[in-house]
This record gives structure tokens, sequence and C-alpha cells, in this order.
């Protein structure tokens, strides 16, 4: 009898932490802000010189997949998997289906542009694999990616998307 006890005991321990791990499942990808698609590679050679280079053509393209709701950026946080982050310190806002891409490099923010660059002249997103994470102002997870050069990026150009 007590072997049945501690089996059923361990299973309802189980079933209840699948319960209490869907709702954090869930809860992440319920953010109408996601990654849209990200070009990791930017054309050409890579190069992070600030007055020559081109990290200006790496960006990220987050979109807001609400039909209704407007949401602003700002304490929104990119990272990827080595740990460097950006983190929007402005207040963007994104109307329902709009959208901003994330570039590197130094440049003016435009909303009217859908722009915000991370005035950094590093790159942030390896060309051969990465993982991107973005991160809610309330530090909870919004969306996350990971990706491989040869198992995502078939026709070879550097850009992987995401959510249509």
């Amino acid at each position: 009898m007590r072997t049945h006890s501690v089996i059923a005991m361990a299973a309802a321990t189980g079933a209840l932490a699948v319960l209490a791990a869907t709702p954090a499942q869930a809860a992440e990808y319920s953010s109408a802000l996601k990654v849209r698609g990200v070009q990791y590679d930017a054309p050409g050679r890579d190069s992070n010189s600030c007055s020559t280079g081109n990290t200006d053509e790496e960006y990220l393209t987050i979109k807001n997949y609400s039909s209704s709701a407007t949401v602003n950026l700002k304490g929104y946080v990119v990272k990827d998997a080595a740990g460097h982050r950006f983190t929007f310190t402005a207040g963007h806002y994104l109307q329902p289906g709009d959208y901003i891409k994330l570039r590197g490099g130094n440049g003016t923010d435009s909303d009217s542009r859908n722009v915000v660059y991370r005035d950094n002249c590093n790159f942030m997103w390896n060309n051969d694999r990465d993982t991107i994470y973005l991160y809610k102002p309330s530090g909870n997870r919004a969306d996350v990616h990971s990706y491989t050069k040869t198992a995502n990026d078939r026709d070879g150009n550097g850009y992987i998307r995401y959510h249509n």
C-alpha cells in the first residue's frame, strides 16, 4: 500500500508541477510585442567601425501583434545568449500592427521611420547561431527565439522571420 501512496503522491506532485508550469509558459507568449524577424548577418563584410562600418545593417524587428492596444517600449529589454543587452530607455509607442527596427550603430531614433539605434557599433547577433530574448519592463519574458544559420536561414541572406 505504501508504495502506491508514494507513487500516487509523486504523480500528483508531477501533475501540479505541469499545471504550475503551463501558465508561466502561456504568459510568456501572451505579450503583444514579439520578435518579427532578425537581420543577424549584415550584408557585406562585417565592420564595427562607427564611421564606416555596417552595424546599422544588423537589426531586430519588434512588432505589436495586438489588435487594439498601443504598447510603449520604454523599459523593454532585448538580450542575446551571451548577455549583451539593450534597454529601451525612451518612450516609443507602437500602435496595433506597427513595428520598430532596433538597429546597431549610431543614428537618430524616429517613431515616424520606425527605427531605434542601439548607439553601439558592435554587432549584437552572432552570424552562426544565437538566441534572442525580449523582456517586458516587469522582467517577464515576452518572446524568445534561437537560431542557427544552417537550420533557419535557408536562402542564406542573413535574415530570419518569426511570427508572420
